[in-house]
């Protein structure tokens, strides 16, 4: 017999159900969420024993989409389901960085989470319900869990916040930001925004945290109402706390004297040489302790760093908490491509490569809701050597995540909708990295587009931002590396112009984030992006004047909708034509509006293709002249091609002053005549007459 629980609450003016004890019961937890027409199944699975030799929690986040929630019908040969579609990887990784904190140390088990779309409703934004969900899914299970976590998102429109906004608000807002935590503090932030302030992307996290509490005051009423008993973590391990013990008094303070001023390669090999000599003398001759060996080392050399930058404000490089790492940038490297950039930040580069395209290189974004083109995306690259590693060459979700968020960072700087008839790509490919590759990229994105000429509004600067908390003091790094972001406590990045922020993205791996700590590490953030944006424009302050002369050409012009078909021709024969003849490119964009898209490697043949066109959509006046050809001839005269696709007759009492018996005696097909035009008549036929008599023998 099925008990079914259920927990609502109206959160911003839309109603959200939790409900359990109907649906999948034999996974530990799993929850329905309805809002509006969404319907989402939250399961949560936990494996029957834990992972051995492990030092991570293996949590994984599925997102299945299925066509069905929205009535349509998968493509491809197969009509069913294939690979996870971009935003839903996306979306995966959005729901994971609150999560994964939020599970209690020492916790082992693999925990699979898998949030499936039942049914879509367009017009409510579903990205902070799947928090929800897979929140509450774990709530109401057995598996370990130091939630509820909540989240909300904001909107700004018309200078106003905006809880939860439908998906037509977000269209006109200037910010979406997406925010998760528990009812203490903040756990997860993630925005696009249109160049705000510091103070209002700070007063929309703290407005979103208050609906947080409220989404976790649902979840809590449907856990008390279905509770089951939490699996027990186990405690300290006595034969680890000694061995801990006996490697701290060993390794001294060898960590604090060796770790500084140092590169990532003689860091890593202090480190390696360190944990070996660890190894020897504590491993015993069996190798049974080695995992407890190795995890004590492990420990102990995480604290003796956090400890340095916290207590003494020292970094392993050397340098101060605010200080960012040298920089260098070079733009135009690459000859044949249309813009290009490198920037470089300590021992993170990132070579952004710009290409511009035309309509027929828009990307398909397909998904639950309709499908759309893009003309603007952002791909990020990091092959293994770029770590000085071996490996696979794979787009992975870490590549997808830090493209999208390297894309949104630079999209509020592009030209307006309607103004670039171009389609945009940046690809990033990450030569070196040590730490913060996903902002270095968004700086070379930024220079390759100014190298490229597009009329971006400014520069564009990103920086990653660390944290360092004990019980008594927290430190804030500018510019963190990997073994800060690694060590640290926060992962907050900030990309924006000097007017303003552009994209941000916060991950906590601690309890929480005051608010006190989040505006000093924005204010912190400000003057890092400054110092930076101030390298970048010595090197281009502003667009190139003129595009890229690799770069196609480029116009667009607008018919008579009535006249689009005579462009495209039966079965497409005439726009295959003017392609052919012209070497261009020509794509029909709306045919409800007349608007034709015209492109080639040079303008030469956009010209030849825009008087092909204006040829065929002319409307011939009587008087004018033109250079025709002969198409057909007949017993009472001769058809001509005055304009492409258009016709003519010449009359045979028309071609000379002399009379003539056959046309074929002085004319073939394919001969010259330049015409003039005689008559019009009702039917649109049009008569003309050689401007010069044709020679007769």
């Amino acid at each position: 017999m099925n008990h079914e629980y259920i927990s609502k609450q109206t959160i911003a003016g839309k109603e959200i159900t939790l409900k359990t004890g109907v649906m999948a019961k034999q996974a530990n937890g799993s929850v329905i969420l309805e809002c509006g027409n969404n319907v989402l199944l939250a399961t949560a699975t936990m494996s029957k024993k834990p992972k051995e030799g492990i030092d991570f929690f293996p949590l994984t986040i599925e997102i299945a989409e299925k066509m069905y929630a929205s009535g349509k019908i998968p493509g491809g040969f197969f009509k069913r389901e294939a690979r996870p579609s971009t935003q839903s990887t996306l979306l995966a990784r959005l729901i994971d960085r609150p999560l994964r904190p939020s599970f209690p140390k020492g916790f082992f088990h693999d925990v699979q989470i898998i949030i499936t779309t039942l049914s879509f409703d367009e017009t409510i934004p579903y990205d902070n319900l799947a928090i929800i969900a897979a929140s509450a899914a774990v709530s109401v299970s057995d598996i370990p869990f130091n939630g509820p976590v909540g989240a909300a998102t904001i909107g700004y429109i018309d200078k106003k916040l905006v809880v939860n906004p439908t998906t037509e608000e977000l269209e006109n807002s200037e910010l979406e930001i997406i925010v998760s935590g528990s009812k203490e503090a903040i756990l997860m932030v993630e925005s696009q925004s249109s160049e705000l302030s510091e103070e209002t992307i700070l007063e929309a996290i703290i407005l979103a945290h208050e609906a947080i509490k409220e989404s976790i005051t649902l979840q809590e009423n449907l856990a008390s109402q279905a509770p089951k008993v939490k699996k027990t973590v186990p405690g300290p391990n006595p034969a680890y706390e000694g061995i801990k013990s006996e490697v701290a008094a060993f390794m001294g303070t060898e960590v604090e004297q060796n770790l500084q001023g140092g590169n990532k390669e003689d860091i890593e090999v202090f480190l390696s040489e360190l944990s070996e000599k660890v190894v020897e003398k504590f491993v015993d001759p069996e190798g049974e302790n080695e995992g407890l060996v190795k995890a004590a080392f492990n420990e102990i050399k995480k604290q003796q760093i956090r400890n340095t930058i916290i207590q003494k404000k020292i970094r392993p490089d050397g340098r101060k908490t605010d200080e960012i790492r040298p920089i260098e940038c070079r733009t135009n490297l690459l000859p044949s491509v249309h813009g290009s950039a490198l920037f470089t930040r300590g021992e993170t580069q990132s070579l952004g490569v710009v290409t511009l395209g035309t309509s027929v290189d828009e990307q398909i974004v397909d998904g639950l809701a309709d499908s759309k083109k893009s003309s603007y995306f952002f791909h990020y690259n990091f092959p293994p050597y770029s770590v000085g590693e071996v490996g696979f060459l794979r787009t992975g979700r870490r590549e997808l995540g830090h493209g999208a968020l390297a894309e949104r960072a630079l999209r509020h700087v592009l030209p307006a909708d309607g103004t670039f008839p171009y389609t945009i790509r940046i690809v990033s490919e990450i030569l070196e990295s040590n730490g913060s590759s996903s902002m270095a990229s968004v700086c070379s994105g930024s220079l390759s587009l100014m190298s490229a000429g597009v009329p971006i509004k400014s520069s564009v600067a990103g920086i990653a931002m660390g944290l360092l908390l004990d019980e008594n003091d927290h430190t804030i790094l500018s510019d963190i590396q990997g073994l800060e972001d690694h060590y640290g406590d926060m992962d907050f990045k900030v990309a924006g112009t000097r007017e303003g922020i552009t994209a941000l993205q916060l991950d906590i791996k601690v309890s929480g984030l005051s608010k006190e700590i989040l505006q000093q590490a924005l204010s912190q953030a400000k003057a890092g992006r400054f110092h930076i944006l101030d390298i970048m424009d010595q090197s281009i302050a502003t667009p190139n004047e003129e595009l890229s002369p690799n770069a196609p050409k480029i116009h667009n012009m607008s018919i008579d909708p009535e006249k689009v078909g005579l462009v495209i021709g039966p079965g497409g024969k005439m726009i295959r034509k003017i392609e052919e003849e012209s070497g261009a490119t020509v794509v029909v964009a709306d045919g409800n509006s007349g608007l034709v898209n015209i492109s080639a490697k040079n303008q030469e043949k956009v010209t030849i293709a825009v008087n092909m066109i204006n040829g065929l959509t002319k409307e011939p006046e009587v008087g004018e002249i033109f250079a025709a050809k002969v198409v057909k001839i007949v017993t009472f005269g001769a058809f001509v091609e005055y304009l492409p696709g258009k016709e003519g007759l010449v009359h045979v009492s028309k071609l000379s002053d002399k009379r003539i018996e056959r046309v074929e005696d002085v004319l073939n097909v394919g001969d010259p005549m330049e015409v003039k035009v005689l008559s019009i008549d009702d039917q649109k036929r049009v008569s003309l007459a050689p401007t010069t008599p044709v020679a007769t023998a």
